[in-house]
């Protein structure tokens, strides 16, 4: 509807209403947040949480909702039907956008379980945001070096100790845990860094997926392989999704059986365990690095009619 106003104008609309929309679910799930710390029992933990969950799928809801009154969104979206709202998922992404999150909760909304993401620990101080995440139970993991475990062993394993312990509260509600294998967003500068081997995409970090999937013990058996292409010449920086810049993409989504075999081995400690847990990424990154490939060979040309232009929020 006001898609045709200029840009920076549509930028404002868009950050009030994002902010007015986080603060008004805040004190909702703070409230409920603060009723579990009191009262950590399993039966409180198991009636509260489907409000929480209903608190965060609103919130995104009204998200979905000023971006298709601010913007004229052209997600061409492929492998979404087959997915289901209940069940327990292990879920990745290439990330190239800052917009990425906001886009892929918009797409995915009530089609999936609600989004788990693990986040460095230093944003638990991000203001507003830093309090929900903590509401919602995401997980602050801190990362430590190489150098500074050698100097501090007994912090090893740390960050495995909190994926175990956060786990544990996702065995009781269906969830979707999700990680980008990345680590940070693309962009040409890391690529040549890294020396990557492939053309579109960083080197994916195996570790963090295999440690879920062992402190999950089994529940988590299938991979949602999702892979964004933006348009050619997409701004990647948030403003300008929010001016309404980033509105075209292609998402292909795949549903993956997991390997039984690779459900809850040792990552840290068994090399072949390891070897065979960074074989099966690396294949599926190949996959996916021929894929954006073809993807951007095809944009320039009338779409399929495969793909879906723009997804209703359910």
């Amino acid at each position: 509807m006001l898609s045709f106003l200029p840009a920076h104008l549509k930028g404002i609309i868009s950050s009030v209403l994002l902010l007015l929309n986080t603060l008004f679910w805040t004190p909702l799930l703070f409230t409920l947040a603060i009723i579990k710390l009191i009262l950590p029992f399993q039966s409180v933990r198991r009636a509260l949480d489907p409000f929480i969950i209903g608190i965060a799928e609103s919130w995104i809801a009204c998200n979905s909702g000023w971006m298709k009154l601010v913007q004229k969104l052209e997600y061409r979206v492929t492998g979404i039907e087959n997915i289901k709202h209940e069940g327990w998922y292990l879920i990745s992404s290439n990330h190239q956008s800052w917009s990425d999150i906001t886009i892929l909760q918009h797409i995915f909304n009530k089609r999936v379980p609600f989004f788990k993401f693990f986040l460095k620990q230093e944003l638990i101080w991000v203001p507003i945001m830093g309090i929900n995440w903590w509401a919602l139970e995401f997980p602050f993991m801190k990362r430590y070096s190489k150098e500074f475990l050698e100097k501090n062993p007994h912090l090893k394993g740390k960050d495995m100790e909190t994926t175990r312990q956060a786990c544990e509260k996702y065995k009781h509600t269906p969830i979707a845990i999700f990680n980008f294998m990345e680590g940070t967003r693309f962009t040409k500068s890391k690529h040549e860094r890294q020396n990557s081997p492939y053309k579109h995409l960083l080197k994916p970090k195996a570790g963090g997926a295999a440690f879920v999937l062992e402190a999950m013990d089994g529940l988590i058996t299938r991979l949602v392989n999702i892979t964004v292409v933006y348009d050619k010449d997409t701004p990647m920086d948030y403003w300008s999704f929010l001016c309404g810049k980033v509105n075209k993409a292609t998402i292909h989504v795949e549903q993956i059986v997991i390997p039984p075999e690779l459900l809850t081995g040792d990552y840290n400690n068994d090399p072949e365990f390891r070897a065979d847990f960074q074989d099966w990424i690396s294949a599926i990154w190949q996959e996916k690095d021929e894929l954006i490939e073809s993807i951007k060979n095809q944009q320039n040309t009338p779409q399929s009619e495969g793909l879906v232009k723009e997804i209703e929020t359910a």
